[in-house]
């Protein structure tokens, strides 16, 4: 579906294990095209015309989730960068039920078999990713990160400016 406002839906990442992201994004994503903090994209394109509507829906499932643990679980070469896989079964069956209700809204990069992960370079020579790729990979240790809840994006051409935020539940 074309939009006019574009939407991006993260899942939000507590701010302690966010911080080693970020601090890897600063030192190796391009500096002109580095306007956002680390994140994991659940969607990448909803309409903004129905943003009330797409609100509603990460509220009544973020009512019924505590906040989840997810798995970094490998380093990822991106061809030009690299990131970090992460794996959580609770926030891929969300995402799951999410594309139910958004799937006639959907494009080819959302309807394709979802992948997550946070990306720390991207544009980036292959060079450049071979050697950051070799580095992350040496001594990685797949560890555990809270998702507290989901955020909801506007895209302004390259920024994106927060929308809004559904918290999920204190864990038990």
């Amino acid at each position: 579906m074309k939009t006019r406002k574009p939407l991006i839906l993260t899942a939000r990442i507590a701010e302690t294990d966010l911080a080693p992201f970020d601090r890897l994004r600063q030192a190796h994503f391009p500096t002109d095209r580095n306007f956002l903090r680390a994140h994991l994209t659940m969607f990448h394109r909803l309409p903004g015309e129905y943003e009330a509507r797409i609100v509603n829906e990460l509220i009544s499932a973020a009512q019924r989730t505590d906040v989840m643990t997810a798995h970094v679980s490998g380093v990822r070469h991106l061809g030009a960068g690299v990131a970090y896989s992460i794996t959580s079964p609770a926030l891929s069956d969300m995402r799951a039920a999410l594309k139910l209700e958004f799937v006639s809204w959907l494009g080819s990069q959302d309807m394709r078999e979802w992948q997550p992960h946070i990306t720390v370079q991207n544009k980036a020579s292959k060079a450049k990713a071979d050697d950051l790729y070799r580095s992350l990979s040496q001594g990685f240790q797949p560890h555990p990160i809270s998702i507290t809840g989901l955020d909801l994006w506007d895209y302004v051409g390259g920024p994106w400016q927060h929308a809004n935020y559904v918290p999920f539940n204190a864990a038990p």
